[in-house]
């Protein structure tokens, strides 16, 4: 996924100034540590619905570009 700007800020007023999804407050490393948990993404999205795998994908995207 090349545009997970879409789907992820980071804004100093909100959890911090982590890195969350928009208009969640649900942090990339929640969603990362959920996955990393065994969760499947379909588990995440049915505890949180406001998700989609779209979403998901951008967190997936986003700590690989950060750490590669």
């Amino acid at each position: 996924m090349k545009n997970f700007q879409e789907f992820i800020v980071i804004d100093p007023n909100i959890r911090f100034g982590k890195p969350i999804l928009k208009n969640t407050r649900i942090s990339v490393g929640d969603v990362i540590g959920w996955l990393s948990d065994g969760q499947d993404k379909n588990e995440i999205i049915a505890d949180f619905p406001e998700l989609t795998i779209e979403m998901i994908n951008a967190c997936l995207a986003f700590v690989a570009k950060r750490e590669f």
